[in-house]
């Protein structure tokens, strides 16, 4: 544990601020990357094939995301432990995650199984693309305690600063996805071809695989206590709760969006799919700077220094703003590019005031992905699930009275996901400067 009046911050604000978000932003790319792969690798099979595997991993991910709490609230606990040089308390809390965090996954596997095949019909599945999507859901459901685990330990050991560890496993992971995939979905040698579930297949092996390694590394850096205690578990699910609340909250304003726009025409819908694509695409940048946010603001949190907390606030929220300027500008550029590669010739005039307007809030973009990382790190999840919630139902109200015959209508959209971008940042932000309410960071 390193002494707070040491720590590289002091005398290297900027540079510890991205050496920390760099390696958390190849980590995150790393699995799209293998998603795109996946997809590549289907696609030669079919288009039933195909979009099979999309019903399933569009559901299952929607229903993984409600889980990041679990990767959060980690994060949060043994980076405050950390900076209060609480060795044992960091052990602990490490070694709790990790086992609530495999009883989750097995109990939300045991549950979830008899419901897949109710979950692919919701996604639109039926016929042979059902089929298909029912065994993928089936085999990549095997795989999800290890992807809690995975989820939690990545949390642990950013909590310590430790960025690398989660980067090579999670770069290891992907890595061996995609040297599997041809392997089990085509057959090779005494290897039968295996399709769409040779993917699932190589997904789950690789996460065990995966958690393996870094429980491993766990152990090496905490040496693991695999014991509940009660204390450390009521907090997390404390932080469980508001987290759901939180994601489930923002996960409805984006889906209502994408849903409105669909209704529209099927060259609005297509329209908006890339633009939103590209949104969660550039969103990974941001996260990235979130998560170093969190460690360093949760490290100074604990060790009760709210001065240098605030200005890890600063410094982060200024390169997260810059970072979604540069992104502006490079969305702006690449109109063209994206259009030809991700939207229909017939939806290209919806589509270029509806980018232009997304690529206008990205500053405002970072700057809320950054207060969410600030403040998870000073333990605030009440304040973030309340401010979300509340921005939520107003610009629902937005979205339901928007006029959808109107031309503009998917750059009404946009705008008032700007708005709802904006107001989310406003409160992340009034909370630590000036630090409105019972605002953990105010001095």
């Amino acid at each position: 544990m390193q002494d707070p009046d040491q720590h590289p911050f002091i005398t290297q604000p900027h540079r510890t601020v991205v050496a920390l978000s760099f390696p958390v932003l190849l980590s995150l790319v790393a699995e799209p990357i293998t998603g795109l792969v996946d997809t590549a690798f289907i696609a030669r099979l079919g288009s039933v094939e195909l979009a099979g595997l999309g019903a399933a991993a569009a559901f299952l991910s929607s229903v993984l995301w409600i889980f990041l709490f679990l990767g959060v609230a980690a994060h949060t606990e043994v980076a405050q432990a950390y900076g209060a040089v609480k060795h044992e308390h960091a052990r602990r809390a490490t070694g709790v995650a990790v086992l609530l965090s495999f009883i989750i996954g097995f109990a939300f596997t045991l549950i979830l199984w008899p419901l897949l095949p109710s979950a692919a019909a919701a996604m639109g599945a039926s016929g042979k693309v059902y089929e298909v999507a029912v065994t993928y859901l089936e085999i990549r459901l095997l795989g999800s305690p290890a992807s809690f685990i995975l989820l939690t330990g990545f949390g642990a050991l950013r909590g310590v600063q430790d960025m690398r560890t989660p980067l090579w496993i999670a770069v290891g992971i992907n890595a061996l996805n995609i040297l599997l995939d041809p392997l089990l979905i085509f057959g090779c040698g005494p290897v039968p071809p295996l399709g769409v579930a040779g993917a699932a297949w190589a997904s789950s092996a690789t996460q065990w695989i995966g958690a393996l390694v870094l429980l491993r590394s766990l152990h090496r850096r905490f040496g693991l206590s695999l014991h509940l205690r009660w204390d450390i578990v009521r907090r997390m699910l404390r932080v469980g709760r508001d987290m759901v609340v939180r994601t489930a909250s923002l996960s409805l304003f984006l889906l209502l969006c994408a849903r409105a726009a669909t209704r529209i025409d099927p060259e609005t819908g297509a329209a908006h799919q890339a633009i939103r694509q590209m949104w969660l695409f550039t969103a990974l940048f941001l996260d990235a700077y979130a998560a170093a946010a969190q460690s360093l603001v949760g490290y100074f949190f604990g060790a009760g220094r709210l001065a240098l907390a605030r200005r890890v606030a600063a410094i982060s929220t200024l390169w997260s703003v810059g970072t979604g300027f540069v992104l502006a500008g490079a969305m702006i550029l690449g109109e063209g590019l994206v259009a030809r590669a991700l939207v229909p010739q017939e939806a290209w005039e919806l589509f270029a005031g509806a980018w232009l307007m997304s690529a206008l809030f990205q500053p405002l973009n970072g700057l809320g992905f950054i207060t969410d990382g600030i403040h998870w790190g000073a333990g605030d999840f009440a304040y973030l699930r309340d401010a979300m919630l509340c921005v939520t139902v107003i610009m629902l109200g937005g979205l339901f009275w928007m006029d959808a015959s109107s031309g503009t209508s998917l750059v009404n959209i946009w705008m008032l996901t700007g708005v709802w971008i904006s107001l989310r940042a406003l409160l992340g932000v009034v909370r630590v400067w000036p630090g409105i309410g019972r605002a953990p960071l105010r001095t």
